[in-house]
């Protein structure tokens, strides 16, 4: 893979101590201690009051940081096509499901089957933000951001689209969590474009490598990062939030990795 390039415009994100992008900055960039508190995920107004009764965490979660980041883009979110990647799905409603299977009771009710399906977030997003653009949805285990930014990369070098990438996990309760622990919840979202706008954040170059992964050095982030898979976009956060140009490795693979070179607005300006 040559390395590829796109322009940030607008970030979201909600996590462990983070109640969104703005927020998160001053932390990220050493202004601030870090301070653990849960995540706290706000209820979809965009949706009809129908539909924002059956939504789960995990999209609750998507939509939050969607709309974050679209409108710190200046962008229509309608507009913009979308690229969600998640390790995994609801894991509350995995887990009613199969309490529900392994009891006498066997019928599950459509809002837990549909609410099931992996592209779930997806469609809610449709219905929120009335968008008719292009979706993809993708799963990649422990690489999903990474899986996800490379889709997002695709559709702005190729196809010229301005993209909008969700990446987010949430937890599994027991004993679901037992065998795949996933800490609290953690979502990010970036709009991505082929060129650069009066909102540009940053430049972003991104090629494949084998070099180590990034590691953060507060104790307490690096466990945020290591706990979540979405949070492994952690590096690249601090990177932007740092406003200095800067080279992180994101996880990805057991075997390769991603090189992303940050260039921010603010550090291209500099003498």
């Amino acid at each position: 893979m040559s390395k590829t390039s796109a322009y940030i415009e607008g970030l979201g994100l909600i996590g462990p101590g983070f109640a969104n992008w703005p927020q998160a900055v001053p932390v990220l960039s050493g202004a601030q201690a870090y301070v653990h508190a849960p995540a706290a995920i706000p209820a979809p107004a965009a949706l009809p009051s129908a539909e924002r009764r059956r939504t789960s965490q995990p999209v609750r979660l998507a939509l939050a940081i969607g709309f974050e980041a679209a409108q710190a883009s200046g962008r229509d979110a309608a507009a913009l096509s979308t690229v969600f990647t998640a390790s995994g799905g609801d894991g509350e409603n995995c887990h009613a499901i199969c309490e529900t299977l392994a009891g006498d009771e066997r019928e599950i009710s459509p809002t837990r089957f549909h609410n099931s399906v992996h592209n779930a977030p997806a469609g809610y997003w449709s219905i929120a933000a009335h968008a008719m653009s292009s979706s993809n949805v993708l799963c990649a285990y422990d690489g999903s951001f990474c899986a996800g930014l490379l889709e997002s990369l695709c559709a702005v070098s190729v196809d010229a689209q301005e993209t909008l990438l969700i990446a987010f996990d949430t937890e599994y309760p027991d004993p679901l969590r037992g065998v795949r622990p996933t800490a609290d919840a953690f979502g990010v979202a970036l709009v991505l474009t082929p060129r650069e706008s009066e909102r540009t954040v940053a430049r972003i170059d991104v090629e494949l490598t084998d070099a180590p992964a990034t590691t953060l050095a507060s104790p307490a982030l690096e466990a945020v990062r290591l706990g979540n898979p979405a949070a492994r976009a952690l590096p690249l956060l601090e990177a932007l939030a740092a406003k200095q140009a800067r080279t992180v490795v994101l996880d990805y693979l057991d075997d390769l990795r991603l090189r992303v070179h940050v260039v921010p607005v603010d550090a291209r300006k500099e003498p």
